[in-house]
């Protein structure tokens, strides 16, 4: 009996197909006598939170059910380098590696998995390092031009946004709480925005 792997094909958008990951997947595994437990196919993009069938796969690994992950590169796998590295290690712990196509294999049980991990943990570092140097240099140029940061006194982001369609419901002779509770403002919101609303009369001289 062959290792037993789990084949792992993602694609971007919905008018992308995973048949040609899959046909090489399967062609690679029957080639290097794996025995293919299940194809996993996923469509979403490569920062995408929630990835159901990644997870069945990580349920096997965790069940002890396969012995590695085929892929067709890396970055159908790993969101991102940090994530990478997470869900490698989280496989480290269940024995189970992950196969790239492109001839990369990372086992961190052998010196060459490792070797990688540790230059990978290096990168994902340093694009951390890279994304808090970004936020604190645009933070402190802001401030020498003199602006606020954050919500500034007196501004009604949502309220100022929402105030065309307020004044055309109210228009229609809708009530301030319907009106309120169909665009997700308060009663009292929607009174603010309508005495706004109002021409001012001037004072007779």
């Amino acid at each position: 009996m062959g290792q037993r792997v789990a084949l792992y094909c993602r694609v971007s958008t919905a008018d992308q197909s995973c048949a040609r990951q899959e046909r090489d997947l399967a062609a690679f595994a029957e080639r290097s006598g794996y025995d293919v437990v299940g194809t996993f196919k996923e469509t979403g993009s490569g920062v995408k939170q929630d990835r159901a069938e990644r997870r069945k796969v990580m349920a096997l690994a965790q069940a002890r059910h396969i012995d590695a992950v085929l892929v067709t590169e890396l970055s159908r796998w790993g969101r991102s380098t940090t994530d990478l590295l997470a869900t490698l290690k989280e496989l480290e712990a269940r024995r189970v590696s992950v196969i790239a196509l492109n001839g990369m294999a990372f086992d961190l049980a052998t010196p060459h998995g490792r070797m990688i991990a540790t230059v990978l943990a290096g990168i994902a570092e340093f694009e951390r390092e890279l994304i808090q140097e970004r936020i604190r240099s645009g933070i402190a140029a802001a401030k020498a031009r003199g602006k606020r940061l954050g919500r500034q006194p007196g501004q009604r982001l949502k309220s100022d946004r929402l105030a065309p369609k307020v004044i055309a419901l109210i228009g229609q002779g809708r009530s301030y709480r319907l009106v309120g509770r169909e665009l997700g403002l308060s009663k009292n919101t929607v009174a603010a925005i309508a005495k706004r609303s109002r021409p001012t009369t001037n004072p007779v001289s």
